[in-house]
């Protein structure tokens, strides 16, 4: 269902008018590699090998896959002071390679020194790599990489992570946690939240080199800006969207309402992601609905897991078709409802408040070619080609029952 979503916004065109979708400015986008060097990254349960080698072997391939618009830095945490004086430990960030146009040679060569050493300072470490990123009006991106919660209290890294996005640079932050466990995952959760990045689980290296890839990636493409909204219980309180991304937080149980007007002849693609920030039971989906005002069900999307996800996605598409009597006068807009509901439900123990994250996409768009659009059967032009495939299978059946019946009758004869 990721790869649905994938398909989905990839095609959507936000214009130049829209509520969200404004790139940050012509500067180079920035990203900041901050890897977790600690004593804990020389386990060996990764492929195989160690976290260290995992980590290592995925910036190898990432360096080489960075794109030439991409000005990448490097930062460690706890990759020099062995000792045991907290105090010592808790500085040991460091920038390994500078924040710029990417040497690949320099860097790899950079990174291969690297060896597994001291304690896990995430906080210090996220406050020097955003000093790192400083100047610009590109995008900014931290892509956080560690094995184990941060070792530095009381500087709660969650804490950094919101001080830096109340500064408005438009910082984003990304965590990927390397064999988690529960308390790990609900920090490295916590301090992507707070930006508006993303929390990964890694176990295999594959898994950390595409993740990483993709993070950079994205820091190169043009940037969207969510756009916090509240949602409605009903569709008649609901707030109205225009094309954009928009976020939002829905409480188990909870329905969330938008509206959405589309005029004859335009096309309303939406998805929905929600984000499990927090421990949750097994077995729970997304469900993402277009209703008319009166409660009529135009379209759905829905997704369903059983297993361990971070995110689940759904989509759907409504092409409204243009009015026949366009001449009497301009056409009036139709208000689609959209509902988003989910069954995550939370595990023993687990705070129900605030709800999960969600991440909404709306693009209102010009619709296909009526001349090219399905007829109202589903099958438009599609017709003949059913009537051909009818006639050749009706004919194949003759032949085919013709030639049974000589063959048994030759094999009767002899």
């Amino acid at each position: 269902m990721s790869a649905l979503l994938a398909a989905l916004t990839a095609g959507l065109a936000f214009p130049a008018g829209a509520v969200a979708g404004e790139p940050t400015g012509e500067d180079a986008p920035k990203v900041n590699l901050v890897l977790d060097v600690s004593g804990s990254m020389r386990a060996r349960d990764i492929d195989g090998g160690s976290r260290m080698a995992a980590a290592k072997q995925a910036f190898n391939e990432v360096l080489d896959a960075t794109p030439e618009e991409v000005e990448l830095g490097i930062r460690t945490l706890g990759a020099d002071y062995a000792g045991d004086d907290r105090r010592t430990g808790c500085k040991d960030t460091a920038q390994l390679y500078p924040v710029g146009p990417l040497d690949r040679t320099e860097a790899k060569t950079a990174v291969a020194t690297l060896t597994p050493t001291g304690w896990t300072p995430i906080g210090p470490a996220l406050l020097a790599a955003a000093d790192d990123l400083d100047g610009g009006s590109g995008s900014k991106r931290i892509v956080l990489i560690s094995d184990g919660e941060d070792t530095c209290a009381p500087l709660d890294p969650c804490e950094v992570a919101r001080e830096i996005a109340a500064k408005g640079i438009g910082l984003t932050i990304d965590t990927l946690g390397l064999v988690p466990n529960a308390k790990m995952r609900q920090q490295l959760s916590c301090i992507a939240e707070a930006t508006g990045g993303t929390y990964t689980s890694v176990e295999h290296t594959d898994e950390l080199t595409d993740r990483v890839n993709q993070l950079v990636d994205r820091a190169a493409d043009p940037v969207v800006t969510p756009v916090a909204t509240v949602g409605a219980d009903t569709c008649a309180k609901a707030p109205v969207l225009k094309s954009g991304l928009y976020t939002d937080r829905e409480e188990f149980g909870q329905q969330r309402w938008y509206r959405v007007d589309v005029l004859p002849g335009q096309e309303l693609r939406a998805s929905v992601s929600v984000a499990a920030d927090r421990a949750v039971a097994p077995s729970y989906g997304v469900l993402l609905r277009a209703v008319t005002v009166h409660g009529r069900e135009i379209v759905r999307g829905e997704a369903a897991d059983n297993g361990r996800t971070d995110v689940i996605s759904t989509g759907l598409r409504y092409p409204k078709a243009e009015r026949e009597d366009a001449d009497a006068g301009k056409p009036a807009a139709e208000t689609v409802c959209l509902q988003v509901a989910h069954s995550f439900s939370a595990a023993s123990g687990v705070k129900t408040t605030p709800g999960l994250p969600l991440e909404l996409t709306v693009d209102v768009v010009d619709g296909p070619d009526q001349a090219d659009d399905v007829a109202s059967f589903g099958l438009g032009r599609g017709w003949w080609l059913l009537g051909v495939l009818v006639l050749a299978g009706f004919l194949g059946g003759l032949v085919w029952g013709w030639l049974s019946r000589w063959r048994v009758a030759v094999w009767r004869t002899n």
